[in-house]
């Protein structure tokens, strides 16, 4: 009989444990049910907006670069002509001195 009352006593206790793991069983399903929906509803609308922002930045990008490939051409026809003129002054110069 004695052995009866200790079985039906860990019968209860089981029975009181199992209801515990159900409870957090349940509560860790809430908790991913509430992470997928942040995942979904913040981290992927992020993700898309960040990506749209970076196509469009590329495409300003594609677009300021011949301006800037421009820009450089330009640079070096300016120091070109920089020297020349410079070199030019001193013929000048030099032409000036020879004929006074």
């Amino acid at each position: 009989m004695a052995e009866m009352q200790s079985m039906k006593a860990d019968m209860s206790d089981m029975k009181a444990d199992i209801s515990n793991m159900k409870a957090d069983i349940s509560d860790m399903k809430r908790r991913i049910t509430n992470l997928e929906l942040h995942i979904e509803n913040g981290t992927d609308k992020n993700i898309q907006l960040i990506a749209e922002n970076f196509i469009e930045l590329t495409k300003k990008l594609n677009q300021a670069i011949p301006v800037a490939d421009k820009n450089l051409a330009y640079e070096v026809k300016v120091n070109y002509l920089i020297e020349k003129v410079q070199t030019l002054e001193q013929e000048v110069a030099e032409l000036k001195k020879k004929t006074a």
